[in-house]
């Protein structure tokens, strides 16, 4: 049987990431504050201190525990998937596609994390480490995917993936269902057509 101690703490710890997560969506980042995340969590400053030692770091832990781990279950189970450089090596408009509709099926989940840590970057640079690092990475697949191919010419191929990682960031951070007259699978399509033209056979 759990130790009840540990469950609380846990139980705790879990709601202050989920009150943290509600008031930076709701707030933004800089105007929330900790006092309103301990209220939202139904506890005290005191109590946030215990388990936080700033806003700061529990953005920090919002990465690590609920951004990153969503991130590599897009990727298949790794941050830098071997499926996107499977997916690049083949060329196919259909294995670039499977692997942006794959992504883009997370994105309810890692978005609001990642609109944070934006934002809380803009105060504290280091915390837009987790997301930034997981674009070079993407980007690099890109290049290896090409590499492996042997298809375009070796210097423009992390170029390739900077520009084709580029496009799939802006939309995600900026597409609603809908937006700029495109529906959810039609914006697949599209952004697919592009990568295709960019990367493909």
């Amino acid at each position: 049987m759990a130790n009840p101690r540990a469950a609380r703490k846990e139980t705790t710890r879990r709601l202050l990431l989920d009150a943290a997560m509600d008031r930076f969506v709701s707030s933004g980042y800089a105007a929330t504050t900790i006092d309103e995340i301990a209220s939202a969590a139904g506890t005290t400053r005191v109590t946030f201190y215990a388990y936080f030692a700033s806003k700061s770091e529990i953005v920090k832990a919002l990465i690590i525990e609920r951004l990153e781990p969503e991130l590599a279950l897009a990727s298949e189970g790794c941050t830098t998937g071997p499926a996107l450089i499977d997916a690049v090596a083949a060329g196919t408009r259909e294995q670039l596609g499977a692997w942006i509709r794959e992504i883009a099926a997370h994105w309810p989940e890692v978005l609001p994390i990642i609109k944070i840590c934006r934002a809380a970057q803009a105060i504290d640079p280091d915390l837009g480490a987790g997301v930034d690092t997981w674009l070079e990475d993407a980007i690099g697949d890109i290049s290896a995917g090409l590499a492996k191919a042997d298809r375009f010419e070796a210097d423009s191929r992390q170029f390739r993936g900077a520009l084709a990682m580029g496009q799939f960031d802006y939309v995600s951070q900026h597409w609603t269902d809908g937006a700029w007259g495109v529906d959810h699978d039609r914006m697949c399509e599209l952004l697919t057509d592009s990568w295709f033209q960019l990367l493909g056979e």
